[in-house]
């Protein structure tokens, strides 16, 4: 007659092994139930967020528009959203992530819609500011949220799927705006680019309302988690349950007396200095290879942004996997730095020259969940919230500073190169500056820096 095996018998080793296959089927079941509309929600925001970059390729000469005019019009973006992302994400721990993902969405398809109507460039810098009003939060609210269902080891290949839809919206951009513009150009006496505004933006305007069924604030408010789900939940990630309460000024005040707070700016702000410029610059500078076909430029932008995504998720996933961020994040950025410079070379070669655009593409963008992953594990409690929203304004500040920088330089230069040397030398900055700015310090939550 068999004998039953109790949770005495078993070795300590049979136990952990036990506790791992457990969590892992939790973290799938979460992960089936608030990845995908989360992740279809920021591609839509991002796509509306960089379709100024194909927008730009018929309607700078529709209005008229200089390279310096198009630079500050994506500048101005930033300064309404560095100026109520922090109120924003403490809004979402007050009020919950269902009426706040709503409450943005809503707003900024609306705004992204009101593209269409832009006349002169006073109200494009002004539809633009409001655009980044009605977004700030967004972003940052996602991070903050996210720490709520998965601890700081499994953060980074959740966070790769957040940033492979930066990717997949440039993918989606560069299959379906250049048609858009190409195709429906002249349709009840529309430009292009009107229409394109006008397709890409209303499904924001629809995603915020589903946002209301589908998302739960904390997981406390999930009724498809067990009891004994959530306190397992709750045993893993003791320090951001806390955080959800975090809405007060206190959580703002740790948060800013923290000193890693400011080296994770300074890390995200060259960071993203480089991705933005992926961004919004990637049609013209496939243009600068030699082609001319608005089409083709568009559907030329498909292969970096497909490449990368597929590349980031692998190499944010091996960084889990090994529990290691530092070195991951240096050789992501020092060798995205080393693939900008490479393409002033100007080779002759159009397949090389797109080849070293996607890998620039691949290790940039792989960059940036290895180092979102980093934060939150140095912003313990109530400073959450405020801080990882304090991190993302400061460095995304870069969106004013860059396309700005850039589009002074191109208008004066002719030329990107000068700027694409100086991302270069943030790159490498930015890779230093993790690398040797956590150098020796272990997080409690073993990510293993």
């Amino acid at each position: 007659m068999s004998k039953s095996i109790s949770p005495a018998d078993l070795s300590p080793s049979s136990v952990a092994e036990i506790h791992a296959l457990s969590d892992d089927a939790l973290f799938r079941k979460i992960a089936w139930r608030i990845i995908p509309f989360l992740f279809l929600c920021y591609v839509v925001s991002f796509l509306d967020r960089i379709n100024i970059g194909f927008a730009q390729l018929q309607m700078k000469h529709d209005l008229g528009f200089s390279d310096a005019m198009y630079g500050l019009g994506a500048a101005v973006f930033y300064v309404g959203y560095v100026l109520f992302e922090v109120p924003s994400n403490l809004l979402l721990a007050k009020f919950g992530a269902r009426r706040t993902f709503t409450r943005i969405m809503l707003l900024w398809g609306a705004a992204s819609v009101g593209m269409m109507f832009v006349a002169t460039p006073e109200h494009f810098y002004l539809l633009r500011f409001f655009l980044g009003v009605f977004e700030a939060g967004f972003f940052p609210g996602i991070v903050l949220y996210l720490t709520y269902w998965f601890p700081a080891k499994r953060r980074a290949g959740v966070m790769s799927v957040f940033f492979a839809g930066v990717a997949v919206a440039g993918v989606f951009g560069g299959l379906v705006s250049g048609w858009i513009m190409r195709d429906m150009a002249g349709v009840m006496g529309l430009h292009g680019w009107q229409w394109m505004f006008a397709i890409e933006g209303a499904p924001a305007v629809l995603l915020g309302l589903v946002a209301l069924r589908i998302l739960v604030d904390t997981p406390r408010d999930a009724h498809w988690l067990t009891q004994g789900e959530q306190e397992r939940l709750a045993a893993l990630c003791p320090q951001t349950t806390a955080s959800a309460d975090a809405h007060d000024r206190r959580g703002l005040l740790d948060a800013l007396r923290n000193p890693r707070l400011y080296l994770f700016a300074f890390i995200y702000f060259s960071l993203t200095c480089a991705s933005l410029t992926l961004s919004f610059w990637m049609p013209l500078m496939i243009r600068d290879f030699g082609i001319t076909d608005v089409l083709s430029v568009s559907l030329y932008t498909v292969v970096p942004n497909a490449i990368g995504a597929v590349g980031l998720i692998l190499i944010a996933r091996h960084s889990d996997r090994v529990a290691e961020r530092r070195k991951h994040f240096a050789c992501c950025t020092i060798g995205g730095g080393i693939a900008l410079a490479a393409l002033t070379l100007h080779f002759p070669s159009f397949p090389l020259m797109l080849a070293i655009l996607s890998l620039a593409a691949t290790l940039i963008f792989a960059a940036l969940p290895i180092f979102w992953a980093v934060p939150a594990s140095h912003l313990p409690g109530k400073s959450a919230a405020a801080g990882i929203a304090v991190i993302s304004s400061i460095g995304i500040t870069s969106g004013i500073v860059s396309p700005w920088v850039i589009g002074q330089i191109r208008t004066v230069t002719g030329s990107m190169d000068l700027a694409v040397h100086l991302l270069s030398l943030l790159l490498f900055a930015s890779g230093a500056a993790l690398l040797f700015g956590l150098r020796g310090e272990r997080s409690s939550t073993r990510s293993a820096y």
